[in-house]
């Protein structure tokens, strides 16, 4: 199976009621997570997660005019009898998001399995990404284009950001694509332009903020009235920084596990992520004596601690499931498998279904 990202050759049956348990965790999660928001701006903890001198008071701004968000992906752990566990929030720059919309469902409606016959899928990601795009065409001036853009080198990340296009345009809002690399700075307007020196008001963007804001242009982000999609609050659930904030305002929920910016307070089986990563990047796991390291260039920012919860594993494979939101609304799952229990970016998307 090496090489293979999506692979059909099997895939994941729930239960109804194991699919209302899913929508309802990833309902609740979403509410604990913009309360955590109120909780870090109220009370002024921008520096605990190693958020950029400057910028709390555009985040704290962009949180209370409620600047609207498009998207985000819940990773969990459930096997089905116990509560799902929340691992991460890809709250700013969730991939797996083509796959997860149209592309299972597609392979839903092609199966010729006699089974698939009645079955359905948790999926309705497509028609909530348009209706939310259309949510945000309202808030924007007609014929003013919504840029979209990713780096050069990622076709993954130009795949995605050019299906939220598609979806943008099908919601009848005027698009452009531009890539992170050609956008530039135009010192007379005081604004961010494109490749051919058209003004961007609304960015979507493809493209970390804790990266945006380093870049050399970043510090015009301060003064530019560029909108971007997600909006600067994103930062504070983009964060594993969140994870402990959780559970310092959730202590025992039945959907977070136990987490701390302080590794002592963790007790048994761990895992050591840092604050900002991508893709498993520097994660390490400490699990009954074994400790397995996954590689890369992330940590400068600090350390989270989180306990272990068992993924479940059928045959060779650890499975993590992805459950979206759209704008407030859970809106379906991806399945993504690996080899280890820490989901890198040479996992396999499987797709799923119930009954």
């Amino acid at each position: 199976m090496d090489g293979v990202y999506w692979d059909e050759s099997h895939c994941y049956r729930f239960t109804a009621g194991e699919i209302d348990e899913l929508e309802a965790a990833t309902r609740e999660l979403h509410q604990l997570a913009l309360t955590a928001v109120e909780h870090i701006v109220t009370r002024d903890r921008f520096e605990q997660l190693a958020i950029a001198p400057g910028f709390a008071e555009r985040i704290s701004t962009s949180w209370r005019s409620r600047d609207p968000a498009l998207a985000g992906r819940f990773d969990l752990a459930y096997n089905g009898s116990h509560p799902p566990k929340l691992l991460e929030y890809n709250a700013d720059t969730p991939t797996a998001l083509l796959e997860a919309s149209v592309v299972q469902w597609r392979w839903l409606q092609g199966a010729i399995r006699p089974q698939l016959a009645e079955a359905d899928q948790f999926n309705s990601l497509h028609e909530k990404l348009i209706a939310n795009w259309r949510a945000i065409g309202v808030t924007t001036s007609a014929n003013v284009p919504v840029h979209f853009a990713c780096v050069k080198a990622s076709d993954e990340d130009y795949g995605t950001i050019e299906y939220q296009r598609d979806v943008a345009t099908q919601a009848g809002l005027a698009t452009r694509f531009v890539y992170i690399e050609d956008i530039g700075w135009a010192d007379d307007a005081k604004c961010f332009v494109d490749g051919d020196g058209e003004e961007i008001a609304l960015l979507c963007k493809l493209y970390p903020w804790e990266w945006l804001i380093k870049d050399e242009f970043g510090p015009h982000l301060l003064q530019a009235k560029m909108r971007v999609i997600e909006p600067p609050w994103k930062m504070l659930l983009s964060t594993k920084g969140l994870l402990p904030i959780l559970w310092e305002l959730y202590p025992d929920h039945p959907n977070l596990l136990p987490a701390s910016f302080d590794r002592f307070r963790i007790s048994g089986d761990y895992v050591q992520k840092p604050m900002y990563s991508r893709e498993g990047a520097n994660v390490t796991v400490y699990r009954g004596g074994e400790v397995l390291r996954e590689g890369g260039s992330y940590g400068q920012e600090g350390w989270i601690y989180q306990a272990y919860t068992e993924i479940p594993r059928f045959d060779d494979s650890y499975v993590t499931i992805g459950s979206w939101i759209v704008g407030d609304e859970p809106a379906g799952i991806g399945m993504r498998e690996d080899a280890t229990p820490i989901t890198r970016n040479t996992s396999r998307f499987v797709p799923h279904y119930f009954i």
